[in-house]
């Protein structure tokens, strides 16, 4: 029998959480798995016992007795942005619905190296699958053919990306309603799948409502970005026959943009409008509050997920397909002046 020193130097194993929790080992395994026929009391006690214990999985030694971790590698860029952020929490959530967890790595989308590291500490855990956040065409390409067989996803990616070029279509359209017929945009990094997406569907609807393209800048998604391309934005709408709206990719860009379109003395929406893209929790808490598209994140994860899984353990009951976008209309927008 371990005394109290050597159990003290060696992590407590499934037995010691069986013998303190009261249950067998194979109930524990149950709790671990998601089974969804376990007695919450029972799960509960398993819990505590797991809690106490400083319990950990040990994922290289199930897959010496399973061929599946029930883990999901994600790989993530710029993590301190609201979109990929709240992605990784939407697959957590999704993934645990299903009984299984996510092991996250984070890549520079523009170095090769950091990607292809990001995907051997994936490849380390044993992952049953792998998902890409946050998607760069370049991290696609490194990915390509790295995956060893394993399935493969991104997040907003498929009829995800469909998703995405409606909304950016919606809001053309609601400006259009408005009156705006020169409309500017402020996009998101090309590489990105996410700003192609976007980019297509609004060029899309000015071509269906016939109207020209505007002026267009880029960004890196960060507030920085748009307070700095504030000036050059300004100069445009002061222009004679300039925008009287501005597009921009994403809800982050377009709190920095109005904040420099303030500074240089331009009223939104009194003297050009300004739309966002993600409908990120501050968003109606800006000043003006702002006009933006809401994704079904959430909807958007667990579509991924299932994808990757080829769904063969998916909850019987069926899981509703991900909604469409909304367009969420605040102050940010209005009727042009005159």
């Amino acid at each position: 029998m371990s005394t109290a020193d050597e159990r003290g130097t060696r992590r407590a194993g499934m037995r010691e959480v069986a013998q303190r929790a009261g249950v067998s080992t194979q109930t524990v395994s149950r709790v671990l798995n998601g089974h969804p026929h376990i007695r919450e009391e029972t799960r509960a006690r398993v819990s505590e016992a797991i809690a106490a214990l400083d319990y950990r999985v040990n994922n290289a030694a199930r897959t010496l007795g399973t061929a599946r971790t029930r883990t999901l590698g994600v790989i993530a860029s710029d993590p301190t942005l609201y979109g990929p952020a709240a992605g990784i929490a939407a697959l957590e959530s999704a993934a645990r619905a299903q009984g299984r967890w996510i092991s996250t790595a984070y890549a520079k989308a523009e170095d090769a190296a950091s990607v292809a590291a990001a995907l051997a500490h994936v490849h380390a855990q044993g992952v049953d699958g792998i998902i890409l956040v946050g998607a760069h065409g370049r991290t696609l390409e490194v990915l390509a053919d790295a995956t060893g067989g394993l399935p493969f996803g991104t997040l907003h990616g498929g009829p995800g990306a469909r998703r995405q070029a409606d909304g950016a279509a919606a809001v053309v359209a609601h400006l259009h309603d408005l009156g705006h017929r020169r409309i500017a945009r402020l996009g998101g990094p090309a590489d990105w799948l996410d700003e192609r997406a976007r980019a297509d569907g609004h060029a899309a609807a000015l071509a269906a409502l016939g109207l020209e393209p505007g002026p267009a800048w880029s960004g890196d998604w960060s507030a920085r970005t748009g307070a700095d391309v504030a000036p050059a934005v300004a100069e445009a709408v002061r222009a004679a026959g300039g925008p009287t709206a501005v597009v921009v990719a994403n809800d982050q860009m377009a709190l920095g943009l109005i904040a420099g379109l303030t500074a240089a003395g331009l009223r939104v929406p009194d003297e050009v409008s300004v739309v966002g893209f993600d409908d990120n929790p501050d968003a109606a808490f800006y000043r003006p509050a702002l006009t933006t598209v809401r994704l079904d994140v959430d909807g958007e994860a667990r579509a991924c997920i299932a994808a990757v899984l080829g769904d063969p353990e998916a909850p019987d009951e069926e899981t509703a397909p991900p909604a469409e976008p909304l367009l969420v209309v605040r102050v940010s927008s209005a009727p042009p002046a005159g």
